[in-house]
């Protein structure tokens, strides 16, 4: 089976599971409803809980929420994910007396970390807000989080789509395969395997060995000199140091940053090992 079409398997591959894990997460979100509500004689559902379900809803879509047994319909479901996005850019609302809420672009900010992290529990969000200037407290980011239908870490864990996955790694994903060369030679006509590796991000391609018959020995070789485990640890090293926030001490940085660090401009990410360590900081201008 040639590369191109191998890539293409793997995509539809993906698409079909994505498409039954949004299914699945839209029931999972339906069933935690349906516990909380036990011992109501009446289904009478939360703000928060249409929205939760309003959001699992929209990814599933029309046709495929009428094949599932729903507490509400696909029409209903999906009215109120409309009603939920009008308000989201309805600005003409006043703020309303008590304690005010956090501005609108920390709650993205919140919402953007832990969909690009997976498994950042609210602690770690914190710590990579304070690392922006942002004091926010726990049960803030708690209450955001639950508000937008995010799970906690442990179960956004859990349901990390194909797609997702995909988008994360792209940056560290490769494709590996053989073709194979006749050559004459004095002893006559010889075959030889090409390894060839791809970075399906960068199209770049390279020769990872020829050899006349692969075996398992050769491969490990080549998947050794393929890996980088020191780069690997590398970054990782650096991560630690200057880009994780420690529990152990008051959920700060080990080097900590400068007292005048920005808390203005656009946040960027910084990538490590394929997205599967980011960290999160504003430019200097």
């Amino acid at each position: 089976m040639n590369l191109p079409l191998k890539f293409l398997l793997l995509m539809w591959a993906g698409w079909v599971n994505r498409a039954q894990q949004d299914a699945i997460d839209y029931l999972k979100e339906e069933n935690r409803i349906l516990r909380e509500q036990m011992g109501n004689k009446r289904l009478r559902l939360t703000n928060a809980q249409r929205r939760r379900l309003a959001q699992k809803a929209k990814v599933v879509g029309r046709a495929a929420l009428r094949e599932l047994a729903c507490i509400v319909t696909p029409d209903t479901l999906l009215r109120w994910h409309r009603r939920l996005i009008a308000k989201k850019y309805d600005g003409s609302q006043q703020r309303r007396p008590g304690r005010p809420r956090s501005p609108q672009e920390i709650q993205a900010l919140i919402i953007r970390m832990a969909k690009e992290n997976h498994t950042w529990g609210y602690r770690r969000i914190r710590g990579a807000l304070r690392n922006l200037g942002h004091r926010i407290g726990r049960n803030t980011i708690k209450r955001i989080l639950k508000n937008h239908g995010i799970e906690p870490a442990p179960e956004r864990g859990k349901s990390m789509s194909w797609d997702t996955f995909l988008k994360a790694h792209w940056g560290a994903i490769a494709a590996a395969d053989f073709f194979s060369l006749e050559i004459i030679t004095k002893a006559g006509l010889v075959r030889y395997f090409v390894l060839f590796v791809i970075d399906l991000k960068t199209r770049r391609v390279e020769v990872a060995g020829i050899i006349q018959q692969p075996n398992g020995d050769w491969m490990k070789q080549i998947a050794r000199n393929l890996t980088h485990l020191r780069r690997a640890v590398r970054d990782y090293v650096s991560h630690y140091h200057s880009e994780r926030n420690h529990q152990g001490l008051d959920n700060r940085l080990i080097e900590s940053l400068p007292k005048d660090r920005l808390t203005q401009g656009p946040v960027l990410r910084r990538e490590r090992l394929g997205g599967m360590l980011n960290y999160y900081y504003r430019e200097a201008a």
